[in-house]
């Protein structure tokens, strides 16, 4: 069965999967919604780069909500950081849903309880209007912090400790509007704490979502989770593919996430960001890791460049749960209600 597909947002996730969605014989592309009015009209294959694909991309929220597909895969900047209305992701996911499309989204709400009653309601109440099903994921949070640690637990008899870290370098990350915009790199002291405590909604939800989301896996009750922040700045100019680092701004960002149990870390997750190699040099250095105290003790430890484009790979999740989530039936639909998520469709035929 093909499904219709809306891809809503053209930009560096958006991109990597109108490319895919033209290369399924599972997925159709029905519609594109953009944010750039350059972009109004030009075709999606023009925009993302490949083979015309016969639909034009539209800013046009009402005509996207009028069309008829099967599923959004809704892949933007995400609204608590980018923009004037925070809620304008929230409010998009409603009418969609409620028109009888499933979401799957890229910006968050992958353990929407996390926020909350009143989230949680309005994106049931939409679900039961439509008879749809919401979806948020990602690559971290979304896999390798939430999926790939409920994996290992499995090998578990007993669990002490999680402990997720991710310590990664964006000197090649291609994407001004992500680093500078939405991250804050790149700011003084000042505009960045100006920026801080939006920057700081958005990610304290994404990672306490993941720490939840672990936690209800096993079946464990924490206390809440705690996060702290550290902030280095650069003591020379860095040059990095999405721009300039300037000196005495923004280059290294350290953030923590910990649900506890009576004062302790059960779950912790971390990460450490740096915009240079040679940036922060004293915070630790190495791999994405997941490290579980107790019987037995495990650690898996990605290398640096264990993936090459976690861009693809973000738009690779939302795609892949296409087919799972249309079968879930309607409702919030977290990975803790989904079948495992395989990457059906994505196998290439042999050459002959």
């Amino acid at each position: 069965m093909v499904t219709r597909v809306v891809q809503w947002s053209s930009g560096n996730v958006g991109t990597y999967a109108l490319r895919a969605i033209a290369e399924r014989s599972d997925l159709d592309l029905v519609g594109l919604f953009v944010t750039d009015p350059a972009k109004v009209g030009l075709d999606a294959g023009h925009i993302a780069h490949t083979d015309p694909m016969g639909v034009a991309a539209t800013t046009d929220v009402h005509e996207i909500v009028a069309l008829d597909a099967d599923v959004v895969v809704h892949t933007p900047l995400p609204s608590l950081v980018h923009g004037d209305d925070p809620d304008e992701d929230v409010e998009n996911f409603c009418r969609l849903l409620a028109s009888g499309k499933h979401v799957i989204t890229t910006v968050g709400y992958m353990y929407p309880k996390v926020h909350g009653a009143e989230i949680v309601g309005r994106l049931s109440a939409a679900c039961t209007e439509g008879r749809s099903s919401f979806h948020g994921t990602g690559a971290n949070p979304g896999w390798f912090g939430d999926l790939f640690p409920l994996l290992l637990s499995s090998l578990s008899l007993s669990i002490d400790r999680i402990t997720v870290q991710e310590i990664s370098n964006f000197q090649h990350y291609p994407s001004p509007e992500i680093m500078f915009d939405m991250m804050g790199f790149g700011r003084t002291v000042d505009d960045f704490a100006a920026q801080a405590a939006r920057h700081r909604h958005w990610l304290d939800g994404l990672f306490t979502e993941a720490v939840q989301l672990v936690a209800d896996g096993l079946g464990a009750e924490i206390d809440g989770v705690d996060s702290d922040t550290t902030q280095w700045l650069a003591d020379r100019d860095y040059d990095t593919a999405a721009g300039t680092v300037r000196r005495g701004t923004v280059a290294g960002q350290r953030w923590r996430w910990a649900g506890t149990v009576a004062g302790q870390a059960l779950i912790e997750q971390e990460t450490v960001w740096r915009m240079h190699e040679d940036a922060a040099p004293d915070w630790p250095h190495g791999d994405w890791s997941i490290t579980i105290a107790g019987n037995p003790a495990m650690t898996v430890s990605l290398p640096h460049g264990w993936n090459t484009n976690l861009l693809a790979s973000t738009a690779a999740h939302a795609l892949n749960a296409i087919t799972y989530l249309s079968a879930a039936g309607p409702g919030i639909k977290t990975f803790l209600d989904l079948p495992f998520v395989a990457g059906r469709g994505a196998v290439r035929s042999p050459l002959v």
